[in-house]
């Protein structure tokens, strides 16, 4: 029989709340301008837009922007390996993320990461940015079958720390993935706002903060789970 964690799960999503995936975009589509197109920051931003945030499916997003900056169809392979990979290799890693994973541990808490994705994509983000040593864990909706907001990601997390979602918090930046997940399983949560104001009355987060270290600082000021 698994012996369980005494630990409570931190539960962290990946992209723009512990790597900053917005930034790296921004980076990929400034060097991707200036090497087909003019460079203008004009074209980065549509660049940026064309994105959204990650969720425009790749190849679409392939397709919008070969034909916005004239490429041919020799292009394409290139570059839908670049929209999905080459983000890893604009991520700059963080020190204070590093240092907040690094007292959230002192306090008691079992950082695991629990994002969507594909495996190869989400592990190289963890690997570029340091994190895969600063956290226990990791669970990647393509290994696991199921994806956030579903409930059996959250368990399958649990799963693969060795302990239970009781008195877990998820720290993240999606109201639809990290937080309505959350929310359906009452599961406590910070939002992490990014500049933008929450507009879900169905539900929402139990606090709000403006980044990882700031979220992390703020849960342990709440009652102890596990009787801690």
């Amino acid at each position: 029989m698994t012996k369980l964690s005494l630990m409570p799960l931190l539960l962290l999503d990946l992209d723009n709340t512990l790597v900053d995936r917005a930034s790296a975009f921004r980076r990929w589509a400034g060097e991707f301008a200036a090497r087909h197109g003019t460079g203008a920051e004009t074209e980065v931003d549509w660049l940026v837009a064309a994105d959204a945030d990650g969720y425009e499916p790749r190849a679409r997003l392939s397709a919008r922007i070969r034909h916005r900056f004239t490429l041919g169809a020799s292009a394409r392979s290139e570059l839908e390996d670049a929209l999905r990979w080459g983000m890893a290799d604009h991520l700059e890693p963080d020190p204070t993320i590093v240092q907040a994973l690094a007292s959230a541990r002192k306090d008691g808490w079992l950082p695991f990461v629990i994002t969507n994705g594909t495996v190869e994509q989400q592990e190289r983000k963890l690997r570029v940015s340091g994190l895969d040593r600063e956290v226990a864990g990791w669970v990647i909706s393509e290994s696991a079958g199921t994806k956030k907001p579903e409930a059996g990601i959250f368990f399958a997390a649990a799963s693969a720390a060795g302990s239970t979602l009781e008195g877990a918090w998820m720290i993240g930046d999606s109201p639809g993935a990290d937080i309505q997940g959350a929310h359906s399983l009452g599961i406590m949560s910070v939002w992490l706002h990014r500049g933008r104001t929450w507009d879900d009355a169905s539900f929402s987060p139990t606090l709000t903060a403006g980044s990882v270290a700031a979220a992390i600082q703020v849960i342990p000021m709440l009652p102890r789970p596990l009787g801690r």
